[in-house]
């Protein structure tokens, strides 16, 4: 039996499933390690979505906050400047943009989504880069256009807008978080 923290309505998320089934025991002959619990795991998803120089056109926050709330399926938080930058017209305090923190469930359905149906639609993919971890552990992309996500319809996007991916993991370093990475389905390309 699965714990019941991480279903909802007796589904479980496929990607959860294959994590807790088949990835957890490969990881786990892969780094030599006996205890679960110390083997690397995904924490949680951030998706942010700056519009930045678009603020001033009404009603394009709006907008970001419509098309990253589809592609998530959660309510996203709005973001306001820090400090005032008169070069960038940038008020302490301004909306300039949306961000979306998933966990549990919602996490590894956004990550089977992203892996299966997004990736494969971007022009030009060629996989991602390895070299994009932070040094502890955390892998983020970029996407150039949020139509790639098969929630978002192209007839009413009126401004293409781009997005930060950032996978946070409990791996210590960026190795481990590699592996763990690949095991979901991630497509790095080979240096």
């Amino acid at each position: 039996m699965v714990s019941g923290r991480w279903r909802v309505d007796g589904v479980m998320a496929r990607l959860l499933e294959q994590y807790r089934e088949e990835i957890v025991p490969r990881l786990a002959e892969r780094l030599g390690r006996k205890n679960r619990l110390s083997l690397p795991r995904l924490e949680k998803i951030v998706v942010n979505m700056g519009v930045g120089a678009n603020i001033q056109e009404k009603g394009r926050l709006e907008e970001a906050v419509e098309q990253l709330g589809r592609i998530a399926g959660q309510r996203p938080v709005i973001t306001r400047a820090k400090k005032s930058v008169s070069g960038f017209r940038l008020r302490e305090g301004a909306e300039i943009g949306c961000k979306v923190t998933l966990r549990g469930k919602r996490m590894y359905e956004f990550l089977d989504r992203l892996v299966t149906l997004a990736l494969p639609r971007v022009r030009d993919f060629r996989g991602l880069n390895p070299k994009s971890f932070d040094g502890r552990g955390n892998y983020t992309l970029g996407l150039a256009e949020q139509m790639v996500f098969p929630e978002i319809d192209a007839d009413k996007v009126t401004k293409t807008q781009g997005m930060d991916i950032t996978l946070a993991t409990t791996a210590k370093t960026d190795e481990e978080a590699m592996e763990l990475l690949k095991e979901l389905g991630m497509p790095f390309r080979v240096p």
